[in-house]
This record gives C-alpha cells, structure tokens and sequence, in this order.
C-alpha cells in the first residue's frame, strides 16, 4: 500500500511577460494553458497542498522582467489568487539563491508538481535540480508552455520544444501528466506513472524498428 505523497504545488514565472511582453509563450497555446494553471492552483488549495508562487527578476534596466514593469508582474491568473508562499529568483532554477529548499523541508514536502513557464528553461532547470535534491516531481504539461528558438545550433519550434522536453523529463526526471489527471491523482491520493530511461529507451526504439 502507497503512501500519499506530501506534495507542494510550485507555480513558476506565470508573468505578463509570457502573454503580452517580449517572450509570448507559443505551445500549448496561453488559452490551454493560463485556465489549467488557474484549475491547478484551485485545487491545490482545496485540498491543502502548499501553492509556492515563483516570480523572475531581472537587473534593473533589463528588456524581460524588469522589476516593476508590466511584464515583470504577476499575470492575472496567478495575482488573483491566494498562494502560501512567495519566491523570487533571478536565475533559471528555482532553487538556486533562494529560500525554497529550506522551505520545502520546512513544509515537509517529498513530492513537487511544476507548473509554470517556459517549458525548457525555468521548468527544466527546476525539475532537474528538485530530482538532484531528492525529490520525487510531477510536470503539469498543459499547465506548461515554450516559445520558438533558433540559434548557430539550429531551430525548433515552440511545439518541439515542448514535446521533446516532456518526454525526456517523463524518461528519468519526472511524471508528466495532463492538469485534470493530476487533480484525480489528488483526490485519490495515488501516484502517477512514471518511466525510466531504460524503458524509454526500449520504446523508443520499438518505435523506431515499426516506421
């Protein structure tokens, strides 16, 4: 018999930025995502889980989340609700030069669940570091969202990104769920699959014998 995970929801960088500012947030689209955002902290909150809200600060003077200016503030979605406990940042984990490591052990957490933006940067860096610290993690991939990126290494659009990111965190550093799957697994008090390398791998390569 499993036991229930004493889980923190952890709501990272939901700002205007991503909506109205200079990084607008691409796949899932903010339609899909800002309301499993909105249903993600409620039910957090109905059924006591800690809602952890992550804002990112930039140096003054900064073109993306310059504090104070509009894109730097909390979206609606987040700002109009209630949450625990409040975290700013300035580099991509939520970790790193902040409180919130003290602070999960403090609520006595064991099992975090991410939501929040951008897939492939905040979120990745946060989910990596919460499984190097020892904790079990639960990515939210419609509560989620990436932008288009090219450089001197290539492209890849906002879908890509978004869809490679899950699998690779589902494959070794997370259970990846749908927000209304992670709301049954609440009520529940279950855990959602997860997967590992090993046996992603094997799928993988299934796959690729069948094309």
């Amino acid at each position: 018999m499993s036991t229930a995970p004493k889980r923190a929801l952890l709501v990272i960088d939901v700002q205007n930025e991503y909506e109205t500012g200079a990084l607008p947030i691409e796949f899932p689209p903010l339609s899909t995502s800002l309301p499993a955002i909105g249903r993600a902290i409620d039910a957090a909150r109905a059924a006591n889980v800690p809602v952890i809200v992550v804002q990112h600060t930039s140096r003054a003077g900064s073109p993306v989340f310059d504090k104070g200016s509009d894109g730097w503030r909390l979206h609606p979605v987040v700002a109009s609700r209630g949450y625990d406990h409040y975290v700013e940042k300035t580099l991509p984990s939520s970790f790193t030069g902040t409180g919130l490591a003290a602070l999960l052990a403090e609520l006595g957490t064991d099992t975090l669940t991410v939501i929040g933006y951008m897939t492939q940067n905040c979120d990745d860096s946060t989910v990596k570091d919460a499984k190097h610290r020892g904790l079990a993690v639960e990515v939210l991939h419609d509560a989620t969202g990436a932008i288009p990126l090219a450089n001197s290494a290539g492209a890849a659009t906002a879908e890509q990104i978004h869809q490679v990111s899950m699998v690779v965190m589902q494959s070794n550093f997370a259970a990846v769920l749908s927000t209304d799957d992670w709301i049954a697994y609440l009520a529940s008090g279950q855990l959602p699959e997860r997967s590992n390398l090993l046996a992603s791998l094997q799928q993988g390569q299934q796959l690729a014998k069948a094309v």
